[in-house]
């Protein structure tokens, strides 16, 4: 097993404006998640957030990367975990939690060891990791699917239903900055996020799965008034920086996972684009 660990600068909205294809997908598209005893990671540069994954065959410990400049991982930072595979279990300082299918657990700050394991390497867990600053320590917690705060929003009509699972989020877990949840469309319903919106006060990585085979999302990110998208895959992921939106349309119905960090842990914080505005 061994890190892989890239870092992503931050890219002004005029920049991006040139951006051909190719520059889009380099730039803000994670398309190396969920490799097989492999521990991934991105760090970019829009507050200092990090994505990335882990897929234990054999035990995968979470270790420190150079740009953090700290002796262990969380040091100085808190992460969310959310399980997109098998039954697995998170060690954390000898403490362990299991985690099955679409469960999430929170570390806090100031916890040295932290240990991702597969109950079967025939079926292995696929850990996503998200993960940001911290000033202050907070509890581990884990956070069941069936324990989320959850909001239905959209209508078949408008090809947007979904339900949105609020998961490492004010109220349900105590944490500096870090906020994570998951939102599934329901059969026949495509759109994720509209009316679009844009939140200057935070950074945004949207994390695509269940897709089905031969099939694709359509992500759209830029101002509003000067859109961009970005065709993806199953587990995918895409950076939105605070001056872009962040939606998406499939060719079949799919589930995201949200993760975000900023000046403010208000998820309702918005700018809302108008549909009819969008260029």
């Amino acid at each position: 097993m061994k890190t892989q660990y890239e870092t992503r600068y931050a890219s002004s909205p005029k920049a991006v404006k040139a951006y051909d294809t190719t520059q889009l997908r380099e730039e803000f598209l994670i398309e190396n998640l969920m490799q097989e005893d492999q521990l991934i990671l991105v760090y970019t540069h829009y507050d200092r957030y990090m994505a990335g994954s882990a897929v234990p065959l054999s035990p995968i410990k979470l270790e420190t990367i150079d740009p953090l400049k700290s002796s262990y991982f969380l040091e100085r930072r808190e992460i969310g975990v959310i399980n997109v595979g098998g039954d697995g279990s998170v060690e954390v300082d000898g403490e362990i939690y299991h985690l099955t299918l679409k469960d999430a657990l929170y570390i806090g700050s100031g916890k040295k060891e932290v240990i991702f394991k597969s109950d079967d390497k025939n079926n292995p867990a696929k850990f996503y990791l998200n993960s940001a600053p911290a000033h202050k320590t907070y509890p581990t917690k884990k956070v069941s699917k069936s324990e989320a705060n959850k909001i239905e929003l959209g209508s078949l009509e408008t090809a947007n239903h979904r339900t949105v699972n609020q998961m490492i989020i004010g109220g349900i877990v105590d944490t500096c900055q870090l906020q994570m949840g998951m939102t599934e469309l329901k059969t026949g319903s495509v759109w994720n996020t509209m009316p679009a919106h844009v939140h200057d006060r935070r950074m945004e990585i949207y994390y695509y799965l269940d897709i089905p085979q031969d099939q694709a999302v359509c992500h759209f990110m830029g101002q509003p008034q000067e859109t961009r998208h970005i065709w993806m895959q199953d587990h995918q992921a895409v950076i939105s920086p605070p001056w872009s939106i962040h939606s998406g349309s499939g060719t079949s119905n799919y589930t995201f996972i949200w993760g975000m960090a900023g000046e403010n842990l208000d998820y309702g914080d918005m700018d809302v684009a108008k549909i009819t505005e969008l260029r």
